[in-house]
């Protein structure tokens, strides 16, 4: 086989990896390969024969099938088939699960610790008491833990424990824009989770393993014992990846939002460097002592970063090098690539859809092809300053696409961020190699090379502060389509292989940013949408017309990071123009800052008790009362408080009245019946899904009832059915839209018989 045939062979093993996006894509590539047989060989006479190109065809449907066959799949006995069904009334499954620590544990963003456990034995806790759960064996599977923080205080990997917490599955996600616990866990191998309240030790005899954690870990201290934080984990996320250490997580999101995530994923540098250590280092001895030293020392690092998927690459990559130095050959850098793709996807093709699998070989396919075109415009400057401008600029058409399609933000600043910043990373990234093999020599001698980077490190953070302080320093585009994406990514390709379109690169830049700004703009100029948010507690509404956006409630703090935030920069929102508060009991962790934080509020309405709470919060801009019994114009929508505690407010959506109730207490019933009495017929009615009287809902008639809450009271589902009134539950549909010239859809697919409502 000639090197042409292995290339089209190992792109047609991606390709048939990626076409698991559709369930018809594996067809669809065994077609193209056919058709390809019969064509390409009549056009193009000098390539490659009609049974290569059906070998591709075949390649990619059992790259396919090998792909489907790699996907984890939970056993007879795993643990995630002991969860029970939920009944709807709030029962939590308690169990004490023993097993075995099988990663370092990490610091959530709720200040919890995680850690995965390869589960050995399940028993259900009833009464307070321990009860064997009904199992006839040990159950297996891979649980995802989370405990609190001082619970978790000296596990380690391999360590045997036992946790006492609640046992759940994950779910998947119900707002658009959130994260999908539920694919994530599964990727992982994991379908079930547990929310641990108290660990114990079965074996309190057992003597402290050992593993490559032990060595992370005194890496880690010997440099945070002088730096502090968060400048020693800083150095250490810079020398091993963010994977391996906790680095606080205000300091990781502010290196993402300006565009230097690449700075804290352990990658093609330090393995440059590692190498560069060992043919200075080792240049005396033989071709072959150079070889096994410097794959030893490849394979130590990647075991250090805990097998991260870009690591992976840049060692296969490294490793290809150090042979063809061995073999006197030269190094095809684009051939190097693709043999390392195919490498790592053989081994686990599940990472075709792992994001910093992806970002990585961009990343890198960025570098090779376009930095020595780029190099060529900065000529005029010495070849050190060059390489600070082409670096960045050369990756940013390469990685922006896949950026816009996941996150749907754009980080004006990150070129210039990525120029200023480049001499502090390279200068952190060595000292911190330095200080790590110093500190496993000698745990003192690391400390102090580490805090001879204390002022670099500090520098580097104060610069990521302060360009992400600066106004736009993210800009919220929205998500582009999959069609956006190939389109962008051929324009790319066109501007890389073709001399007319390298020649005419600004032509494809402006096809390409008009791609993506068109779409965005006229959607925003027409889209008049309502989205009923899936939230614990406080019902969350957002209302999107015509690029004017209305934001009813935020949520707690936790609701407004995970789920308020996430959507609306899904959907380019870069300003709230109507920010509303109905509720007057606001709670001290009421999402409002941090929603301020991100994007700002021009007009900000409330109810009038919660007005002062809100400048406890931190809100700058002076609200607005909302008054009791007036209505307020919000665009061209209008809202009105009807009831101030518990709140009752009406709002008129484009010609439908929408009647949005708080949760009454039960001794304020009659209240409620004599208020709920007085209102006129409503289009839509959102409540909590408690007991709501027949007459009164007889003399609303709502179209559509929206529950936020698992379960619906049944006489007044039933009272619902019969008025042919059509019921949601964001726990069951999720989030709820409307638009006026559709119905209302939902973001989870469900039936109605699925609804938790107990009879």
């Amino acid at each position: 086989m000639n090197s042409a045939a292995g290339v089209i062979l190992s792109l047609s093993y991606i390709l048939g990896l990626l076409s698991t996006a559709v369930w018809w894509g594996k067809y669809a590539v065994l077609a193209l390969g056919i058709g390809a047989a019969f064509v390409v060989p009549k056009f193009w006479r000098t390539g490659s024969k009609a049974k290569v190109w059906l070998a591709v065809g075949i390649v990619g449907l059992l790259a396919a099938l090998y792909f489907q066959a790699r996907v984890p799949q939970p056993l007879a006995n795993d643990i995630s088939k002991f969860v029970h069904a939920q009944n709807g009334k709030g029962q939590e499954q308690v169990v004490t699960v023993q097993g075995k620590i099988a990663s370092t544990p990490r610091l959530t963003q709720s200040q919890r610790s995680q850690f995965w456990l390869e589960a050995s034995k399940l028993n259900e806790v009833k009464n307070g008491e321990n009860k064997p759960a009904d199992v006839s064996q040990g159950v297996t599977g891979k649980l995802y833990v989370t405990v609190p923080l001082l619970q978790a205080t000296g596990l380690y990997p391999g360590e045997a424990i036992a946790i006492t917490g609640v046992l759940y599955k994950p779910k998947k996600a119900s707002n658009p824009g959130a994260f999908d616990f539920q694919a994530y866990l599964a990727r992982e191998g994991g379908f079930a989770g547990l929310s641990g309240r108290q660990v114990s030790f079965p074996n309190e005899q057992e003597e402290r393993g050992w593993g490559f954690w032990t060595v992370r870990q005194r890496i880690i201290h010997s440099q945070v014992r002088w730096l502090g934080s968060p400048e020693g984990q800083l150095v250490s996320s810079m020398v091993m990846g963010s994977q391996a250490v906790d680095l606080p997580y205000d300091v990781r999101n502010e290196f993402i939002q300006v565009g230097l995530a690449h700075a804290l994923a352990a990658s093609g540098f330090q393995i440059s460097l590692i190498l560069g250590f060992v043919i200075a280092a080792f240049g005396r001895f033989s071709v072959r002592t150079q070889l096994g030293v410097g794959i030893a020392a490849i394979l130590i690092f990647i075991c250090l970063t805990g097998v991260q998927p870009s690591v992976l690459r840049a060692g296969v990559m490294g490793v290809g090098a150090l042979i063809a130095l061995a073999m006197q050959r030269k190094v095809k850098p684009l051939g190097s690539l693709l043999l390392a793709a195919t490498v790592l996807l053989l081994f686990n093709p599940l990472w075709i859809w792992n994001l910093g699998f992806q970002l990585s070989f961009l990343a890198t396919l960025g570098l090779l092809v376009t930095l020595p075109a780029i190099i060529k415009w900065f000529d005029w400057l010495p070849p050190a300053i060059a390489s600070l401008f082409a670096l960045p600029i050369a990756v940013l058409p390469w990685v922006l696409p896949l950026q816009l399609f996941v996150f749907g933000v754009v980080s004006p600043y990150s070129i210039l961020a990525n120029i200023i910043s480049t001499p502090f990373l390279s200068v952190i990234s060595i000292g911190g190699i330095l200080s790590a093999l110093a500190g496993l020599i000698w745990p003192l001698a690391g400390s102090t090379l580490a805090w001879l980077l204390y002022y670099p490190t500090h520098w580097l953070i104060l610069l990521v502060q302060f360009f992400s302080s600066l106004p736009g320093n993210s800009i919220a585009v929205g998500t582009i389509s999959i069609f956006q994406v190939l389109v962008l990514y051929g324009l790319i390709s066109l501007a890389w292989l073709n001399k007319w379109w390298c020649r005419r690169w600004w032509f494809a830049a402006i096809i390409a940013t008009t791609l993506v700004v068109l779409p965005v703009w006229q959607t925003k100029a027409t889209l008049f949408r309502v989205t009923v948010l899936s939230t614990p507690g406080e019902p969350v509404l957002v209302i999107q017309d015509k690029g004017e956006v209305t934001l009813v409630n935020s949520g707690d703090d936790s609701t407004a990071n995970f789920t308020v935030l996430p959507f609306l920069q899904q959907q380019g929102v870069n300003q709230i123009d109507w920010a509303v508060v109905t509720d007057s009991q606001l709670s001290p962790r009421s999402g409002w800052a941090k929603i301020m934080e991100r994007l700002p509020v021009s007009t900000f309405y409330a109810n009038t008790a919660s007005i002062s709470k809100l400048w406890t919060l931190g809100v700058k801009i002076p609200p607005q009362a909302l008054p009791v019994g007036r209505s307020v114009a919000i665009g061209t929508s209008a809202i009105k408080l009807i009831n101030s505690q518990p709140p009752v407010v009406q709002l008129q959506i484009s010609g439908q009245s929408w009647l949005v109730l708080g949760n009454f207490k039960p001794e304020e019933n009659e209240r409620k019946l004599a208020l709920l009495k007085q209102l006129p017929p409503v289009q839509v009615l959102w409540w909590s899904g408690e007991s709501l009287q027949a007459d009164v809902l007889q003399k609303m008639q709502p179209k559509v009832a929206i529950a936020s809450s698992a379960t619906i009271d049944p006489e007044t589902a039933q009272t619902l059915r019969k008025i042919n009134t059509k019921l949601y539950t964001t726990e069951r549909d999720g989030a709820i839209q409307w638009t006026p010239s559709g119905a209302f859809e939902t973001t989870l697919e469900a039936t109605e018989n699925d609804v938790g409502i107990s009879y």
